[in-house]
């Protein structure tokens, strides 16, 4: 049974650090890219960080761009989430995603786990 679980996730003021993990039980995790993705309320979620199979290759999107490291081991089947220098906006549900390639298209991911909070208070 394929399941996705982060965790990490919690309250931090902004300027703070946090770092996610997704600890994945899928059979071809050391094939699959992983990806990042947040929902606020009210807000339209995003991919904000994603990864190739291995490691190789990487995609942030432009609002974590220079915050935000995604990074994987594949012999621990787990992808984590770098947080730096957090702001109020990054506040948001981070789900970790498996797809078959590097995308910013939320849709183009086919696993998924069920998210962890993250808060950043000003």
């Amino acid at each position: 049974q394929v399941q996705l679980v982060e965790s990490g996730g919690g309250s931090v003021q902004a300027g703070g650090s946090l770092r996610l993990s997704c600890a994945a039980s899928i059979r071809t995790f050391s094939s699959s890219a992983m990806g990042w993705f947040r929902q606020a309320p009210g807000k339209e979620g995003e991919v904000v960080a994603a990864i190739s199979y291995n490691g190789a290759s990487a995609y942030y999107a432009d609002s974590v761009k220079g915050r935000f490291t995604i990074s994987r081991d594949n012999a621990k089947n787990t992808v984590y989430l770098q947080m730096n220098s957090l702001k109020p906006e990054d506040t948001a549900v981070y789900y970790c995603a498996a797809g078959q390639y590097i995308t910013s298209v939320r849709d183009a991911y086919t696993y998924w786990g069920q998210g962890t909070q993250v808060t950043v208070s000003s």
